[in-house]
């Protein structure tokens, strides 16, 4: 037994030791954010027996609460926890996201010299890909998210929102609504179990790491107009999206193509090819930065491109959980939190539904067989629970047939 069942102080594991742990993880863990918390839960409570059930329910919820991606900041703060500090936190993180921020990078490259009628089918049938996936994301977190009549408001007016006020900011002012909204209507929300967890992290540590998430977002912005420079504009364009990721992976779809496409740094068709390849790899969603990275025009693109977009758009959500991580067993208890995450993760729900018409809907489905194959993906993952790499492969072969008989 290595969890003390009062305080969960855990025995330190070396770094290597996580480090390996967490690269069979990026190697293996296909299904999505939820997925991987399972997988999680598996490994490390199950098997590993290295943190009790409730002290990792607490960790989830943590994360769940924070923008950025879920699993990832799962991972991290396990390395944290066990790893006693950052080394172990980013040994964990490198490790998980390693594997699929390199095939993301290699299928940059592959995609632009991809050309023909297979290469043309076979990016159709990734988009056809997003549009089963985010439609699946949207009917989970409907139904867990919006299961009441004031929280479905929440997300039909984050709807009219995004649609009157199209970019990152019209999402963002979505979410703030959602927030402000939750304190109204979800004050019902049920407090967890109290119990503390005790990470190696000084509360000055969290303070620091919390004021340098609130400089960069800041200065930001100020050095892009005050220099010019690409590279610092593209850390800022990721580092923003990141920042305001509520609702885990698949929300970060409209904010970067608002930072990516918009501006011409890449075109919509490739930017739908990566997003529907990115549900075919392990690991978690966010490495889909090193694909657009490593995309981008003008330079910094290629591999130092790729390295920038990972980087910027992990980077809020690690700096949120570490800097929250001293001060989260007495947060957690507070009904005001609870009640203001509830609203903003039914706007989550409504800005995904948005999405899903544009830019995923309007861009995939062009034709009644399109319209099929779409639903077919939907199904298979929703009814059949069919893993999404099969999914994938199913739509990318559709989509090479329907070109090369129905043209």
């Amino acid at each position: 037994m290595t969890v003390s069942a009062k305080n969960e102080v855990p025995v330190r594991e070396s770094t290597w030791v996580i480090f390996w742990v967490f690269l069979r993880l990026g190697l293996t863990s296909f299904g999505g954010p939820i997925a991987h918390l399972g997988y999680f839960r598996d490994e490390f409570v199950v098997r590993r027996n290295w943190l009790s059930e409730s002290a990792y329910a607490d960790l989830v919820a943590l994360c769940q609460f924070l923008p950025g991606p879920a699993s990832s900041q799962v991972g991290f703060a396990l390395g944290v926890l066990r790893g006693n500090g950052l080394c172990g936190g980013f040994a964990a993180w490198l490790a998980f996201t390693m594997p699929s921020a390199l095939i993301l990078f290699f299928f940059a490259f592959g995609a632009m010299s991809f050309t023909g009628p297979v290469a043309e089918g076979f990016l159709h049938g990734l988009k056809l890909v997003a549009v089963a996936v985010v439609a699946q994301a949207i009917w989970g977190m409907a139904r867990t998210l919006t299961p009441d009549r004031e929280r479905a408001a929440i997300a039909l007016a984050a709807i009219a929102i995004v649609i009157l006020f199209v970019g990152p900011y019209g999402q963002i002012a979505a979410i703030l609504l959602g927030a402000v909204s939750g304190l109204w209507l979800c004050r019902g929300q049920a407090s967890s179990n109290c119990r503390d967890l005790h990470f190696p992290v000084s509360k000055r540590g969290g303070v620091v790491a919390l004021v340098v998430f609130v400089l960069l977002l800041l200065l930001l912005p100020i050095a892009v107009a005050a220099t010019q420079n690409q590279g610092v504009a593209l850390f800022d364009a990721f580092y923003r999206s990141g920042a305001f990721v509520f609702g885990g992976g698949h929300v970060v779809l409209p904010l970067l193509q608002a930072e990516v496409v918009a501006p011409g740094w890449v075109t919509n068709e490739a930017f739908l090819a990566g997003y529907g390849i990115a549900q075919a790899v392990p690991g978690p969603l966010f490495t889909f930065a090193a694909y657009l990275g490593a995309l981008v025009g003008p330079a910094p693109n290629g591999f130092v491109g790729a390295i920038i977009a990972l980087v910027a758009l992990l980077l809020p959500g690690i700096l949120l959980v570490y800097g929250m991580l001293p001060f989260w067993s007495t947060l957690r208890t507070r009904a005001i939190a609870r009640a203001a995450m509830s609203g903003a993760n039914a706007a989550v729900v409504g800005i995904l539904a948005a999405a899903l018409n544009n830019p995923v809907w309007v861009n995939a489905v062009l034709s009644p067989r399109d319209f099929a194959l779409a639903i077919a993906g939907f199904l298979f993952l929703t009814v059949w629970k069919v893993p999404p790499w099969i999914v994938v492969g199913f739509l990318a072969l559709a989509g090479i047939l329907n070109v090369l008989y129905f043209g």
